[in-house]
């Protein structure tokens, strides 16, 4: 409803960008933290 977030590789750097918008600042670093962990968990899996 009230948040997004979005990760997407990098066109031009071996890095994945992570994007978030909320209505509150601590919600969008919420879901960027989020994303990351769970990105880092994916990559440890791998």
């Amino acid at each position: 409803g009230d948040a997004w977030v979005l990760a997407r590789p990098s066109g031009t750097e071996p890095l994945v960008r992570i994007y978030a918008e909320a209505r509150e600042g601590d919600r969008a670093e919420e879901l960027v933290d989020d994303m990351y962990e769970a990105l880092a968990d994916a990559k440890a899996d791998a």
